[in-house]
């Protein structure tokens, strides 16, 4: 008997609140070293998530298309919870058990994963698919939250900075299943532990991130880090993506659309340019969302979905990098169309 097949059969996203557009943070502008830097050049709208929605409420959301097109028993019999939440609600814990209990799942094996950054979806469908396949249900759902938008970013001592008006909040939701509506053809991870040190979290006056005093917490981003970042990045996301298709046997003109996470502008024009996609075959709401972090994949996936931008059959690539740099992965799915 031969190994199941394993789809991404759905997914799955929401956006909260109204639309911030790039005024907001224009107000609050200072004047930095940075201001001027390609990596934080401003989208022209994103969202923040609420000041007491919690990434379990932004799930929960999220679950809704899912629940309307597969029914709430679909949702509810999930064997497998895999989450990924930006900006955890409480320290120690992760979002899983509150996000089953608010579906009301009862599943087996529940994973919050961290390490895994902008390319979460990614790593998740990677534990998601190895998990089917070793007989640990027949259905999971991976969830992710980016929620440090409207909570870190827009803080009073943090907003004024030019890294703070290029996030934007959301979450999203993938269903996998023993089926062949959507199979995934393969997925690649690549960790790069050298570099694991390199994302820094600053506060001034220095302190442990989680000691009482003055000061708000930032990304500690300076020119060489941007550069270094920038490198990495460039080269990463389509190595992995052309590892994956050559695995497959495919050429990067047999990529029907491309999915990537979207830190800013330049990476996203680099990304399909490497791989010689016309923009109309990757997937772009950077100016609409601004940085999703890891929800970017799957929201844009959804969006491609639901505006009909997938055609049946066609060969979906999704392809991310993380931090700065210490991860990155690829997927392929066969786009089997959603039941309706």
């Amino acid at each position: 008997m031969g190994q199941p097949t394993i789809s991404l059969t759905d997914v799955s996203s929401y956006l909260p609140g109204e639309p911030i557009p790039a005024q907001y943070y224009a107000q609050f502008a200072e004047s930095d070293e940075l201001r001027d830097n390609l990596m934080f050049r401003a989208p022209r709208f994103r969202h923040h998530v609420g000041a007491d929605e919690s990434a379990a409420d932004m799930i929960e959301r999220a679950a809704q298309g899912l629940i309307e097109r597969h029914g709430r028993d679909v949702i509810e019999g999930v064997d497998v919870l895999i989450t990924h939440t930006q900006l955890p609600d409480i320290p120690f814990n992760g979002s899983g058990g509150g996000i089953a209990h608010r579906l009301g799942m009862r599943p087996s094996t529940v994973l919050d994963l961290h390490n895994g950054g902008c390319a979460a979806f990614l790593l998740g469908l990677n534990v998601a698919r190895q998990l089917l396949t070793a007989g640990a249900g027949r259905t999971a759902l991976i969830a992710i939250a980016q929620n440090a938008a409207g909570q870190i970013f827009d803080q009073p001592a943090v907003r004024g900075k030019s890294q703070a008006s290029v996030p934007g909040d959301g979450a999203a939701v993938g269903l996998v299943t023993c089926s062949d509506r959507s199979p995934i053809l393969d997925v690649v991870c690549r960790t790069y532990g050298q570099y694991a040190g390199d994302m820094t979290y600053t506060i001034d006056p220095p302190r442990k991130w989680w000691q009482p005093g003055l000061g708000s917490a930032y990304i500690g981003f300076t020119e060489d880090k941007i550069t270094k970042v920038l490198a990495r990045g460039n080269r990463q996301v389509p190595e992995v993506a052309l590892a994956l298709c050559h695995r497959l046997g495919l050429s990067p003109a047999d990529i029907g659309l491309l999915v990537t996470n979207q830190p800013n502008r330049v990476f996203l024009r680099n990304w399909r340019e490497a791989l010689e996609l016309p923009e109309a075959r990757h997937v772009d709401t950077f100016d609409e969302c601004g940085n999703l972090f890891g929800a970017a994949i799957p929201i844009n996936l959804d969006r491609a979905a639901t505006e009909q931008r997938i055609d049946r059959g066609d060969v979906v690539v999704m392809a991310a990098f993380a931090h700065a740099g210490d991860f990155a992965g690829a997927a392929a799915i066969r786009w089997g169309g959603r039941e309706r």
